[in-house]
C-alpha cells in the first residue's frame, strides 16, 4: 500500500465508523447493553485507525490543494471547515464519554453521550464528503 491508497482508506475507515456508531446507537436504545459496548469500541478502534493513516498520509505528502472553483469552492471551505473543528473537539470528547462507561457510571455517559454521538457522526460523515470533493471520488 502506498501514500496515494491512503485517502481512499481514510475513506472507508469514517463510513465504517459512522455505521458503527449508527449501529451503537440503535443497540443501546434497545438496551442491549454489551452488543453496544462491542460496538462503540470498534468504532473507536477504526477510528484510531483512521487517525494514524491520516497523519502518515499528510507527513508524506503535505496538504492536497482544492483545485474547484466558483460555489463548489465555498461549499469545500465550509464542510472543511466545520469538520476540522470538530474533529479537533471530538478526541477528548469521545474519551471524556468513554471514561465513565468503563467504571459502569451509566447516567454520566449518557449525559455526554447526547453530544458526543451526533458530533462524532458529523465529523465520520463529513470526513468522507472532503474525500469526495478533494479526490472526486
Amino acid at each position: 500500500m502506498s501514500a496515494a491508497d491512503l485517502p481512499a482508506l481514510n475513506a472507508v475507515l469514517n463510513t465504517t465508523s459512522a455505521a458503527l456508531l449508527v449501529a451503537g446507537y440503535g443497540l443501546a436504545r434497545s438496551g442491549r447493553r454489551e452488543a453496544h459496548r462491542l460496538v462503540m469500541l470498534l468504532a473507536l478502534a477504526t477510528s484510531a485507525l483512521f487517525l494514524v493513516s491520516y497523519l502518515v498520509y499528510h507527513a508524506q505528502v503535505g496538504s492536497v490543494r482544492f483545485t474547484g472553483q466558483g460555489w463548489i469552492r465555498t461549499a469545500y471551505f465550509a464542510v472543511l471547515l466545520s469538520h476540522t473543528a470538530l474533529a479537533a473537539v471530538i478526541v477528548p470528547l469521545v474519551l471524556v464519554t468513554l471514561a465513565p462507561a468503563l467504571r459502569g457510571r451509566f447516567d454520566a455517559h449518557r449525559r455526554v453521550a447526547r453530544y458526543t454521538l451526533p458530533l462524532w457522526l458529523y465529523v465520520s460523515v463529513t470526513g468522507v464528503v472532503v474525500y469526495a470533493m478533494l479526490y472526486g471520488r
